[in-house]
C-alpha cells in the first residue's frame, strides 16, 4: 500500500485496508505454533518454532483465541490449529491429578511447577473464543476451566483473584498482582459475552472498582504488586526492574490496557443507561492520559517506555510491542466514544510508529522488543512468541467497544453472511 498519511488515520478506508493486511500477515505468520501434542511452540523471529524453549499454557491459549477468530474470518487452516491446541489444553497441559493447568512443558516434556492465575485466565479466554468458533471440545474446556477458576482463583470476599498456588493447590503464595487480575477481567467479559452469564461481568466490575481506587489515590499510576492483605508493594523488584511479569514501578502499557477494559465493562454493564458509564469513562481517560504522558516520546525517541517510577520518570526505556498494540486499541476506542481529536491524533502517531519501527516488513509480525533507540533486542522478549496483542489491534480499532473481541468478530461475520 502507498505510504500516504491516510494510511495511519482513524476512520479512513486506507487505514482499514492497512489493518486488514496486517491481520492476514499475522494469521499466516503464527501458523507454525502447534506441537504434536497440542501445546504451542514459542515462535522465533521468522515464525519458525523454537523447539528448545518451553511450550507454555498462556501462549497456547492466546493462539487458540486468535485462530478461533481466524475460523470466524474464514481462514481455512484455523480449524485444525484450534482443534489441535484445544486438545493440548485438555490433555498435554492439563493436570489430571491435582486439577487445573500446568504453566507449561519443558522441551524434554517435564511439567513446569505451580498453578498461575495468569495462565488460567487465558484458558478461560481461549475456551470462550473456541466455543464461539464452533470447536467441538470447547464446551468441555470452558466448563472445566470455570469450575477450577471459581474454586481456586476467585476470592469472593475480596472481589479479586489469588495469584499463584503450588502445583498441588495446597499452598497459596503470598503475592497478589494486578496483571493476573487484568487478564481475568478480559476473560470474565469474554465469558459473559459468550455464554450470557452475567455474574462474570459483575465480578469484572468488582476488580475494576478496586483498580480505579488504587490508581486514583496514586496519581493514576496503577500499583502492580501487592501483599496477601492487598497492601501495595511499590518497591517490588526495584533491583530487577525489567522482570518479564513483575517489573518494578508503573507499567504505562497496563494503564492503557486497563482503560480500554474499563470502557468495555462500563458500556456493556450500562447499555440501557449509558450516562451511568460516564464516571468510568472519565477514569479510563485519566488512566490513558497519565500513561501516555509518562511514556510516549519522553526520552528523545518515539516509542512507549516499558516502566516508570512513581513520579513518572522512565525506569526501563525499552519498547515492548504489546504496549503499542494496546495504545492503538485504546486511542481508537476513546476516539469513537468521546470524539476528542486528541485520541485520533494519538492513534495516527501510534500507527505511523508501528509502520516505521515495529512492523517487521521482512519476516512478518511485529518486533517484540526494541531499545530506547528503536533497535531490535531480545533481553526480555526474544523472538515473536505469539500474535495475540498484535492481532487484536487489527480488529479492536473498528470493533464494537462494549463487546469482547471474539464475540464481536462472530456477530460481525454473521451479519455479513445474512
Amino acid at each position: 500500500m502507498e505510504n500516504s498519511g491516510k494510511k495511519y488515520q482513524i476512520d479512513t478506508e486506507e487505514n482499514k485496508m492497512f489493518l486488514g493486511e496486517l491481520q492476514k500477515n499475522l494469521l499466516n505468520f503464527g501458523k507454525g505454533f502447534l506441537s504434536p501434542g497440542g501445546s504451542a511452540y514459542f515462535l522465533g523471529d521468522d515464525g519458525t518454532p523454537w523447539k528448545d524453549r518451553n511450550r507454555e499454557t498462556w501462549i497456547t491459549c492466546r493462539m487458540v483465541h486468535v485462530y478461533s477468530m481466524g475460523i470466524m474470518l474464514g481462514d481455512k487452516e484455523s480449524p485444525a490449529l484450534v482443534h489441535g491446541a484445544v486438545h493440548g489444553l485438555l490433555e498435554e497441559l492439563k493436570d489430571c491429578e491435582n486439577g487445573g493447568w500446568y504453566p507449561g512443558i519443558t522441551p524434554d516434556n517435564k511439567f513446569l511447577p505451580d498453578k498461575q492465575c495468569y495462565a488460567h485466565a487465558f484458558v478461560l479466554l481461549a475456551a470462550s473464543s473456541a466455543l464461539l468458533a464452533g470447536e467441538k471440545n470447547a464446551e468441555t474446556l470452558l466448563k472445566d476451566a470455570l469450575e477450577l477458576f471459581d474454586k481456586r482463583f476467585w476470592d469472593e470476599k475480596q472481589g479479586l483473584t489469588y495469584d499463584t498456588w503450588n502445583t498441588e493447590f495446597t499452598v497459596l503464595d503470598d503475592y497478589r498482582g494486578l496483571n493476573a487480575n487484568m487478564h481475568t477481567v478480559e476473560a470474565f467479559l469474554a465469558v459473559a459475552d459468550a455464554i450470557k452469564e452475567e455474574k462474570y461481568r459483575i465480578r469484572a466490575g468488582r476488580i475494576i472498582d478496586h483498580v480505579i481506587g488504587w490508581a486514583s489515590a496514586n496519581d493514576w499510576r496503577i500499583p502492580e504488586h501487592f501483599t496477601k492483605e492487598w497492601k501495595a508493594d511499590l518497591d517490588c523488584n526495584k533491583e530487577c526492574p525489567a522482570d518479564r511479569f513483575k517489573p518494578y514501578g508503573a507499567t504505562p502499557g497496563h494503564g492503557i490496557e486497563w482503560a480500554r477494559l474499563i470502557v468495555q465493562w462500563a458500556y456493556s454493564s450500562y447499555k440501557d443507561t449509558p450516562d451511568s458509564a460516564e464516571v468510568y469513562l472519565k477514569a479510563a481517560e485519566k488512566l490513558y492520559n497519565r500513561a501516555v504522558e509518562d511514556s510516549w516520546n519522553v526520552d528523545g525517541n518515539p516509542g512507549i517506555v516499558y516502566t516508570t517510577d512513581w513520579d513518572g520518570k522512565p525506569v526501563v526505556h525499552d519498547r515492548m510491542h504489546w504496549t503499542l498494540a494496546e495504545a492503538i486499541n485504546t486511542s481508537a476506542v476513546l476516539w469513537h466514544i468521546t470524539h476528542k481529536q486528541k485520541y485520533a491524533k494519538d492513534y495516527e502517531e501510534f500507527m505511523r510508529y508501528l509502520d516505521d519501527k515495529v512492523l517487521d516488513h521482512k519476516n512478518g509480525s511485529w518486533f517484540h522488543q526494541l531499545d530506547e533507540n528503536n533497535n531490535v533486542i531480545g533481553t526480555v522478549w526474544p523472538g515473536k512468541s505469539d500474535v495475540y496483542h498484535a492481532f487484536q489491534s487489527t480488529w479492536i480499532p473498528y470493533g464494537t467497544p462494549y463487546i469482547s473481541i471474539a464475540s464481536d468478530v462472530k456477530q460481525y461475520m454473521e451479519v455479513c453472511h445474512q
